[in-house]
This record gives structure tokens, sequence and C-alpha cells, in this order.
């Protein structure tokens, strides 16, 4: 395990490193850097990757939580690494997390299952109070049939005690980082490709198209996909990650 303090806050990473453009992965609400996994394995072994579990989540520390400061740990940590700017690939809050990075630290964006502005305030604020009065577990069965499509059955349980484990604080400070973040009218100068789950009920295929119309991005449909394609579509992916690769190579 590699931990990484931030101003007294310990974020725990997993980093390989390797030969060219490393690729910086960010995750969603809820999990921990262990969804990118099944991607990570597909793609080229020498690849530079580093995974990070957000402040909140995984095996990170609770702390203050905002988008800034959320966006500031990733810039901190590759920093630390002496990493050059990266593909970015991030799904869902880890997809907000990459539209905000600095320029500097950018190279591409894969976007996931995500938007300029997730929900509103009234839904976020609603999701706080009921996971400080009735807990996680209370909504688990709820976020996995937004996470995933119907027919994806194989490690539910798995996935629903990595929600139910997370933090509670962690995970309610998160949402409030979301409600109040809005990108709308965001630039990005970057290539950038956008995804989406046929079957996503957090963050449908038209809100993901909003986000690729506005920044010119390439987008795509995931088929019998839900809000995580990085767990029940990793091949396509790790495709999509192989594509960017070749175009920030040929735009160096």
């Amino acid at each position: 395990m590699a931990t990484f303090l931030n101003n007294g806050t310990a974020l725990h990473y997993r980093f390989s490193a390797g030969s060219g453009t490393p690729i910086v992965f960010l995750n969603s609400l809820g999990t921990d850097l262990r969804i990118w996994d099944d991607v990570i394995a597909d793609l080229a072994p020498d690849v530079p990757v580093l995974c990070i579990d957000k402040r909140g989540h995984g095996l990170s520390d609770d702390a203050d939580i905002t988008m800034d400061l959320l966006i500031g740990d990733v810039v901190a940590l590759m920093d630390h690494l002496s990493l050059p700017p990266a593909l970015i690939c991030g799904v869902s809050v880890g997809g907000i997390i990459a539209q905000g990075m600095p320029a500097s630290h950018v190279a591409g964006l894969i976007l996931c299952c995500t938007g300029m502005k997730i929900g509103d305030a009234d839904g976020w604020n609603a999701r706080i109070d009921a996971v400080h009065s009735q807990g996680l577990a209370s909504m688990a069965e709820a976020v996995m049939e937004r996470w995933f499509s119907p027919s994806y059955t194989a490690d539910l349980p798995i996935y629903r005690n990595m929600l139910t484990r997370t933090s509670p604080a962690g995970y309610a400070g998160v949402c409030g980082a979301i409600r109040d973040t809005d990108f709308g009218g965001l630039t990005v100068t970057a290539p950038a490709h956008c995804i989406a789950g046929a079957n996503d009920l957090a963050t449908p295929p038209a809100l993901v198209k909003t986000l690729a119309n506005q920044i010119g991005a390439t987008y795509q449909v995931i088929e019998n996909c839900g809000h995580l394609p990085c767990v029940e579509a990793p091949a396509l992916v790790a495709n999509a990650i192989r594509d960017m690769q070749i175009k920030i190579a040929q735009s160096a």
C-alpha cells in the first residue's frame, strides 16, 4: 500500500511506473480504486497507472471535502510523483474531478457517466440527510439499481459491500461537493471522449451527450451497461483508452 499525506490528509493510492503518458483513474461516489482493476488488466503492462482513493473513501482519511479539495488532492499527488500531463479517466464524480483538473496536468480525458452538473440541490440534500439518519445500508438496493444494468448480477454483493463500508461522513461530503459543482461553460483544450451507459439511471446518456457537445468530445453509448462501465464493460473502456492514447501521441 502507498500513502500520500496532503496537508495532513492521508490519501491511499496505487502507482505502477512505466513509459509513455500516465493514466490517472478517478472513482465514483461510494467506490474505491478497485473498480478499475479489470480495465487496467486489459491495458499494456508498461503504461504508468495511478489510482487514488479520494478523501472519505476506500483507505483514505475522512477530512473536509469540497470539489476544490478533491481536485487539489489529485494535482498534489501527481506533482509528488513528478508525473507529466496524464490521460485522466474518471467515472461519475471522478469525471467531475477530471473536468476540474488544470490544463497543465491533462493530456487527454475519458469521462464516463458524468456531466457538467449532476442532479439538483434538493436531491443531494435528501441523500445526505438519509445517510446521516439511516445509514448507507438503507439505500444500498436503490444504489445498485442505479449503478448496474438489470442483466448484471455477478458481483452485486461485493459492490454492495464496497458501498456500505464507505465512510458515511465521506459519502455525505462528496454528495455535498457534487451538489455544489456546476462546470457549465467549461472549455477543454485536450482531446476528450465521453462514455455513457445505456441503462444508467444516475447520469443518463442525454446528460453525458450534453457534456460531450459542450467540450467538443467524441461520444459513445455502451449498451446493456449502467453507471459503472469500468465494471460492466471494462474491455470497451480499455479500447477507448487505447484510442485516446493514439490521439495524444499524434497531437504531441
